[in-house]
């Protein structure tokens, strides 16, 4: 695993022009985290999601496997990134880092690159880190995340991918009890695909045409 540090030129500088630039005094990392931006008024969250689009379609995938090496921001911002522009090529990598669960935070932006993404094959990386995970009372680690992610899939696709874990029960009630505060399984990833997508048509129409 890689991490900043002055001998890795190469990452700091990508780390400064992806992770870290400031939208409102911000760091992005921050407005990606728990999703913070979709709070922001929209005055607020508009510049914020331009800016993210317009990094999302200009970095590289290199530069996006050197974040993916690095510390849970890098990680983080670097999903996200992939999710927005769908670059599904690295679904088998999100997937692997998903179900590995090596950095807190970064399994957030994982599981909304997945769902982005929203194929079965996205839903089957998911559902193998839910039948580990939900397995283990002792971990809080992104099991909301990745439930929010299934549900999302489930919505779009037709498929019924949650049911089993959601049933009377069933290791979603199980892990969900052992917790210090249970919560109900939310859809609050519809909401953050939502202004991705409301994002992604904005700025289809705001991009120049060719031949214009």
């Amino acid at each position: 695993m890689r991490f900043p540090r002055a001998s890795g030129p190469k990452l700091l500088d990508v780390i400064d022009r992806y992770v870290t630039p400031a939208t409102q005094g911000v760091g992005r990392y921050l407005h990606l985290l728990h999703g913070n931006f979709a709070r922001d008024d929209e005055s607020e969250r508009t510049p914020f999601l331009q800016s993210l689009s317009a990094a999302a379609r200009e970095i590289t995938d290199e530069e996006l496997g050197i974040l993916l090496e690095s510390e849970w921001r890098s990680r983080l911002t670097a999903a996200w990134l992939i999710g927005f522009d769908r670059r599904e090529h690295f679904r088998g990598v999100l997937g692997d880092l998903l179900l590995a669960s090596q950095l807190c935070f970064a399994g957030q932006g994982y599981c909304i690159a997945l769902a982005r993404f929203g194929a079965d094959e996205d839903a089957q990386h998911l559902t193998a880190y839910l039948d580990r995970y939900l397995r283990r009372p002792d971990c809080q680690y992104d099991q909301h995340w990745a439930i929010s992610a299934l549900l999302h899939i489930d919505s779009r696709t037709g498929s019924e991918y949650a049911a089993r874990f959601l049933a009377p029960g069933g290791l979603w009630h199980q892990w969900n009890e052992a917790q210090y505060k249970p919560s109900p399984p939310s859809r609050f990833i519809d909401e953050l695909c939502a202004l991705a997508a409301e994002d992604a048509v904005e700025g289809s129409k705001s991009a120049p045409q060719e031949g214009a």
